[in-house]
């Protein structure tokens, strides 16, 4: 049986793609909190946003469509309590696409 040549840190295909998603998912994030016109809420959402990413860094598992939809109920809640309505929004629509 032939050994892969490739060393073992190398991402699969489909690790590779997810990453890709991820990465963009974080940048279109980031992308929407600058529109929050208030210094205050835009930091709070960056911060909240990083410590998410870095909390689920070594996620292995890739959440069930129920788990994303509570997720993002509890991040609706989350920024419209600070007044961020349109950052939800935003982030809602590429969530779904």
């Amino acid at each position: 049986m032939a050994t892969s040549r490739l060393p073992p840190a190398t991402l699969t295909l489909k690790q590779f793609m997810r990453r890709q998603q991820v990465l963009l998912l974080y940048r279109r994030i980031l992308q929407a909190i600058r529109q929050v016109p208030n210094d205050s809420d835009r930091k709070y959402l960056k911060d909240w946003a990083r410590e998410e990413f870095k909390r689920n860094k070594g996620a292995t598992e890739e959440a069930s469509p129920t788990t994303e939809a509570q997720d993002l109920k509890e991040a609706r809640g989350t920024v419209t309590n600070h007044g961020v309505c349109s950052v939800v929004t935003a982030l809602s629509l590429d969530l779904v696409l």
